[in-house]
């Protein structure tokens, strides 16, 4: 038989801090730098936007990427001619890479395309294997 296990002295309770009057919020560093700034932030901003005009490059980048966010790819739908609609998954992935060949799709729509097919196939798979499973176990329930 075993000891029953002990409290480890200094441990506290899960949901209990280690230290109640600890710190207070917003006192650290960073929080001291940003209240130290912020009466002159009005002040540094006037000068950026002042060396910007003069040619300042630097100064004028700093602003554009803080004022203005960066242009992202738009990708928009593309119509992909010939692909069946009652067709295989075979038939459907070659339409796929034909209308990549042909331009009408660029090669990584062309390539998402395919993957999703991949998927479907393998969910409809899956739908097909639990159905012939059903009707086995169905069978096998009338004809014991």
């Amino acid at each position: 038989m075993t000891a029953p296990k002990t409290k480890r002295p200094g441990r506290w309770k899960a949901g209990e801090s280690g230290n109640p009057s600890g710190r207070p919020p917003g006192t650290g560093q960073l929080q001291q730098l940003r209240t130290a700034l912020a009466g002159d932030v009005p002040e540094i901003l006037a000068a950026m936007g002042t060396a910007a005009k003069a040619g300042d490059v630097q100064a004028a980048r700093l602003i554009l990427e803080r004022v203005l966010p960066a242009l992202k790819p738009l990708e928009l739908p593309a119509p992909v001619p010939g692909i069946p609609a009652d067709g295989t998954m075979t038939a459907k992935a070659a339409a796929v890479l034909d209308a990549a060949v042909a331009g009408v799709l660029a090669p990584g729509q062309a390539a998402q395309l395919i993957a999703a097919l991949g998927t479907v196939s393998k969910i409809s798979e899956v739908d097909d294997l639990t159905a012939r499973i059903e009707a086995l176990e169905k069978r096998h329930a009338n004809n014991p």
